[in-house]
């Protein structure tokens, strides 16, 4: 068995050298989904609201997601169980057409809402742990809950589609929700919720994966300690090296001179074409 074990892949010299128990996050249940949101209103802020009750018709511009809030509750005579309520907050663009004139950029919030039921297993223990402080004793913390932790991972959504609708062709009722303080800060101006002549109606692309997670002590084999093999770097060359000699060293930058032949592949030819509006 060598010396000195560095992280890579396992092979047969490098033989396990203990059993330990680590502390960590179990993922007992996940998910994945593609969810195509249909005719997701959007409330725009006050200037935008008065470009869109005189506009025409707009295009599409890109959508970004904002924050997404997160509960998770116990189901009911299902032990194990729980529902995940995620709340997606985008904020979209587009540009309106008044006339004849130059586009104007529009910019809105919309609100999705999603539920999911993962297994998250059961725990009755109550969990305390102590802080440490600079200054004076250890404060202990107060329990934690023993409800599993959900994670979301997503990505910005792609608009399949807008539209632009008359106050009286809305046949369905749709209220704004509470919208978080660091929400209405990412626009400049105040969200318009009603009062408008026309409203702006996206329909979304959203991928998306849930997980439930709990803290637990696993078994883990055990090779070595882990020890960096790079040397830091402090950004200086404490020999003084010739200038001229760091500069020789410099790859020549050809494509700042020279435009590409092609494009750079695209991750899948379907992505790439919804993308391509954007």
């Amino acid at each position: 068995m060598p010396e000195k074990v560095v992280p890579g892949p396992v092979s047969d010299e490098r033989r396990i050298r203990e059993a330990v128990c680590i502390h960590t996050k179990k993922i007992f249940d996940s998910c994945k989904d593609k969810d195509c949101i249909e005719d997701l209103r959007v409330y725009p802020t006050r200037g935008c609201q008065e470009v869109i009750d005189r506009a025409v018709s707009v295009k599409a511009g890109c959508a970004e997601l904002l924050y997404a809030y997160i509960d998770v509750e116990p189901v009911t005579f299902n032990r194990g169980f729980y529902t995940v309520d995620v709340r997606y907050f985008y904020r979209i663009t587009a540009d309106a057409f008044v006339g004849a004139a130059r586009p104007v950029e529009i910019t809105g919030l919309a609100v999705f809402d999603k539920r999911v039921i993962l297994f998250g297993s059961e725990g009755s223990a109550k969990v305390f742990t102590s802080t440490g402080k600079n200054c004076g004793s250890d404060v202990q913390g107060l329990p934690a809950t023993t409800a599993p932790t959900a994670v979301v991972e997503s990505v910005d959504p792609i608009i399949l589609g807008m539209k632009l609708v008359e106050v009286c062709q809305c046949h369905h009722h749709d209220n704004c929700c509470e919208i978080p303080p660091a929400v209405c800060a990412c626009f400049p101006e105040e969200l318009v919720t009603g009062g408008d002549v026309h409203r702006l109606f996206v329909t979304l692309g959203q991928f998306s994966i849930i997980r439930l997670e709990r803290d637990t002590q696993l078994l883990m084999p055990a090779y070595d300690y882990c020890m960096p093999e790079k040397d830091c770097d402090c950004g200086c060359d404490c020999r003084q090296e010739d200038p001229c000699e760091l500069f020789r060293k410099v790859q020549f930058p050809v494509g700042e001179f020279f435009p590409p032949n092609h494009c750079p592949a695209p991750k899948s030819v379907e992505y790439q074409d919804v993308r391509g509006c954007c």
